[in-house]
């Protein structure tokens, strides 16, 4: 039997993976920490990327329920590296969030979008 975790976003069981686990400290940090409402957040929702299906880990939604954050979560054996930001801008293209959370539960990096592109932020910022 695989070890389960209840996830309060989903409202239910879901496997506990590694990269799970690091999604779910995740909910817990931006919603305990951070005060971000449960109400905001969606997980592991399929888009379209260009010609492609994708699913997201996770994107908060502000007060108009437009993305605000995108989150893209890793198992603590994979890097942080541009790939693992390549993937996140390019689910950005449809998602036009103006945060993107990388992280693998070790490495965490925070970028905003701007009109050029995207800066490296050092604090999580407030929703709206």
């Amino acid at each position: 039997m695989e070890n389960r975790i209840y996830c309060k976003i989903r409202r239910k069981y879901v496997a506990l993976t590694p990269e799970e686990e690091v999604r779910q400290h995740v909910v817990f940090l931006l919603s305990e920490e951070f005060r971000y409402p449960l109400t905001r957040f969606s997980l592991e929702a399929r888009i379209q990327v260009g010609n492609m299906q994708k699913r997201y880990d996770i994107v908060i939604y502000d007060n108009q329920r437009k993305p605000f954050m995108l989150v893209e979560c890793k198992a603590p054996n994979v890097h942080i590296n541009d790939g693992t930001m390549q993937q996140a801008t390019m689910y950005n293209i449809t998602l036009q969030a103006k945060y993107i959370l990388l992280t693998n539960g070790i490495t965490t990096v925070l970028l905003r979008k701007t009109k050029n592109g995207y800066i490296q932020q050092k604090t999580i910022p407030v929703l709206k």
